[in-house]
């Protein structure tokens, strides 16, 4: 499994660029990306190929050392929520993750948008401590988004993956 961070995530997990692959972009990456809220890291990961987000909420570096196996964890937590098997984007290992630049400005700009609907939805319940992370969740992976050149939404398209 790739994961596939920003510089600012980077950055915070103290990766140089020595540690990095230089494997190929594919669609069963994962990007990773740090954002801030009311003062507090959050996590949001988006699958390359489905655009299937996942955002939690005040995380610490160091939780996020080793990488994988919170990468690992919240993918499978949010598949199960979703009422979909764990290996939907395949087998997640987190012995198997290795880290890697971004590479696609598509997925980023969706990252950007999700972000911006959980800052809007975050400022509407009043800040991060108000807002409900499973609905916020469950609200932006049925948010339209585009994906080779048509609105779609990541739920749907998951499901496409799995037919």
């Amino acid at each position: 499994m790739i994961v596939r961070c920003t510089k600012r995530l980077r950055d915070a997990l103290h990766v140089g660029s020595g540690a990095l692959l230089d494997a190929p972009p594919n669609e069963d990456d994962f990007y990773a990306n740090l954002v801030w809220f009311d003062r507090r890291k959050c996590l949001l990961l988006v699958h390359a190929g489905t655009l299937f987000p996942v955002f939690v909420a005040d995380v610490r570096v160091p939780d996020l050392r080793p990488i994988g196996r919170q990468v690992v964890r919240v993918v499978e937590d949010a598949l199960l929520e979703e009422g979909l098997p764990v290996d939907a984007f395949g087998q997640l290992d987190p012995d198997d993750v290795q880290l890697e630049k971004t590479a696609s400005r598509h997925v980023l700009g969706v990252m950007n948008e999700i972000a911006f609907e959980c800052g809007w939805q975050i400022d509407r319940a009043g800040g991060l401590w108000n807002v409900k992370v499973d609905d916020l969740n469950h609200h932006i992976r049925r948010s339209l988004h585009t994906k080779d050149g048509d609105y779609q939404v990541p739920l749907e398209l998951v499901l496409k993956r799995l037919e």
